[in-house]
């Protein structure tokens, strides 16, 4: 952490004071300078967030001193002031900043997976794995909220109770017989969506559970490992498998729909019918122990970070 000098706006931009940002395991990858994750240095991480515009460029008309917003994707909000163009800005909601600063990825990447491979109606069914997680949690709360029926595959035991108040129809740990249990406990219901942020053979497992003409979606690779698919049932079944980026599901909707996108999800994360679940709360002058937190997995974080300022 290093003090730099506080940031001026140009004409079009606006300096906002950072409330609370979102650490995720990108973030971390471009602390590590991973592979596809590396940038010229030097560089702030951060890629969302929430906070209150402290400065006005002379050209900006949209926002005021005072008002709050969501920065541009990907600004740097690890820091307490984060300079952007107005335009990539969003006007955010009153609320809980700690749930509302993880809006801008998990929440638009589980409304994609939702909208944008099979049109789903009411008591229609989906599967997804790494459940728990916070964009899982997203997708089964959306999901509920329109009566789409969810399967959700988790690994841990203690996780289903939770998932099941949460609203999740079927929650089951994952394993060999997995296809054979989601039969069972759907009562052999077509699953034509399959949501996969795991990869390695839970991506094989997914697609064992999915009808034919289904769509299996990978936006994650929680396992490391390269995604494991038969082909011949992919082949016979007429399955679409599809790696997902939300940034570029996005540009496929004009600037209009993208913003009623997060004003619809911002809405639902102040009113409660959205919510994350927090693993911690750290000030930036703990950063170091922040990424420590974030970098575990399982019970040993259970669920996002969030840097509040």
């Amino acid at each position: 952490m290093v003090e730099v000098e506080e940031e001026t706006p140009a004409a079009d931009e606006i300096v906002i004071r950072m409330e609370a940002a979102a650490m995720h395991i990108a973030d971390l990858r471009t602390i590590e300078g991973a592979d596809l994750f590396r940038n010229p240095l030097p560089r702030t991480p951060g890629f969302e967030g929430i906070g209150r515009v402290l400065r006005v460029g002379s050209a900006v008309t949209t926002y005021s001193v005072g008002d709050r917003v969501f920065p541009a994707l990907a600004s740097g909000t690890f820091s307490e002031q984060v300079r952007c163009a107005a335009t990539r800005c969003m006007p955010a909601p009153e609320g809980d900043a700690a749930q509302l600063c993880l809006l801008t990825v998990n929440g638009p990447t589980a409304a994609v997976m939702l909208d944008d491979f099979v049109a789903l109606d009411q008591g229609d069914w989906l599967i997804q794995n790494a459940a728990n997680s916070n964009c899982g949690r997203f997708l089964l709360q959306l999901a509920r909220h329109r009566g789409i029926k969810t399967v959700n595959v988790v690994r841990r035991v203690e996780m289903v109770d939770e998932l099941l108040e949460l609203g999740g129809d079927v929650v089951l740990i994952d394993g060999p017989d997995l296809a054979d249990r989601v039969t069972a406990a759907t009562s052999g219901a077509a699953i034509r969506l399959g949501i996969d942020a795991v990869a390695g053979s839970a991506t094989r497992r997914m697609a064992e559970c999915l009808s034919a003409e289904a769509h299996l979606v990978c936006y994650g690779a929680m396992s490391a490992q390269h995604c494991e698919l038969d082909f011949y049932r992919l082949f016979r079944l007429g399955i679409e498998f599809h790696a997902l980026s939300f940034v570029r599901q996005l540009t496929r909707r004009s600037a209009p729909q993208v913003r009623a996108l997060y004003a619809d999800l911002a809405d639902k994360i102040a009113t409660g019918t959205l919510s994350a679940r927090i693993a911690g709360r750290y000030r930036l002058e703990e950063i170091i122990a922040a990424c420590e937190r974030a970098a575990m997995t399982g019970s040993d974080r259970d669920g996002k970070v969030v840097i509040v300022f």
